[in-house]
This record gives C-alpha cells, sequence and structure tokens, in this order.
C-alpha cells in the first residue's frame, strides 16, 4: 500500500471527547486524494480543457478511534471504473499498530464545461488509472 499522506492528529483535530471529529476524517481522505491526483494527473492541463473532478458520494465508516498525538496514514486506491463515474477506497491507518481507523468509498466524476460527467474513456481514463489500484492491476 502506498501512503502518500502522514497526518500528526493535533488537538484542532479533536472534539470535546479528545478524539477526531467526524468531518476531519473528510479532510484527512481529501487531502490524500489531491496528493494522488497532483501526482499521477496534469491537473492544470484539465483546467484548460474544462474538465472537473467531482465528488458526487461519499460513504464513510468509522471503525476506531483517533487520538491527538496519533499519527494516521492514508491511502487512497481506485476500487471501480464505469462509463462515467468511479469509485476510490481510501483507508486512515494508526502508524502505530496498522489498524484501520475509517475507510470510505468516495464516488466521483469528471465533468466538462457544461457540468456534465464525461465519459472515462481513452486519455482520461488511462490517467485515472494511475491512481493505483490492486482491483485494476
Amino acid at each position: 500500500m502506498e501512503y502518500l499522506t502522514e497526518i500528526k492528529v493535533r488537538g484542532y483535530h479533536a472534539d470535546f471527547y479528545g478524539h477526531v471529529n467526524n468531518a476531519r476524517y473528510l479532510e484527512f481522505f481529501e487531502e490524500d486524494r489531491w496528493a494522488h491526483l497532483e501526482s499521477n494527473i496534469d491537473l492544470m492541463e484539465w483546467v484548460a480543457k474544462g474538465q472537473i473532478f467531482l465528488v458526487v458520494n461519499i460513504n464513510v465508516n468509522y471503525r476506531k478511534a483517533v487520538g491527538v498525538g496519533e499519527i494516521i496514514n492514508v491511502s487512497t486506491e481506485i476500487e471501480k471504473i464505469g462509463s462515467k463515474s468511479a469509485v476510490l477506497l481510501q483507508k486512515i491507518v494508526l502508524k502505530r499498530t496498522g489498524e484501520v481507523a475509517a475507510d470510505a468509498r468516495i464516488t466521483f466524476v469528471i465533468a466538462d464545461r457544461s457540468g456534465r460527467a464525461m465519459a472515462l474513456e481513452g486519455e482520461v481514463r488511462e490517467q485515472i488509472e494511475r491512481l493505483g489500484s490492486s482491483v485494476l492491476n
């Protein structure tokens, strides 16, 4: 598993109970999505072509509380590519123990200038496949 994002949990990530607030998990997932997108796709080229990465659905499973001071690793991989949408599988793992603290399935589309989902074929599909996958490889 390739980890591009390592985060030390700080006090401002925590809620009243001293563990990571549920909304922060979404930020951690987003941080790693950006890292993978930036390392695999020329996003400026996408902007010039009017292509936009849009999240259309997120389903999160919170499996283990993460406390202040913990170090987490976040992973992102492609789970499935359909004709107009794809699904990322993301995980937040405690570095110290390897336990999965949360996982999420993020459905996304690539929209054109009009805001409509584009067909995931040709060069666009090849670029998305570069995000990495144990399912597709």
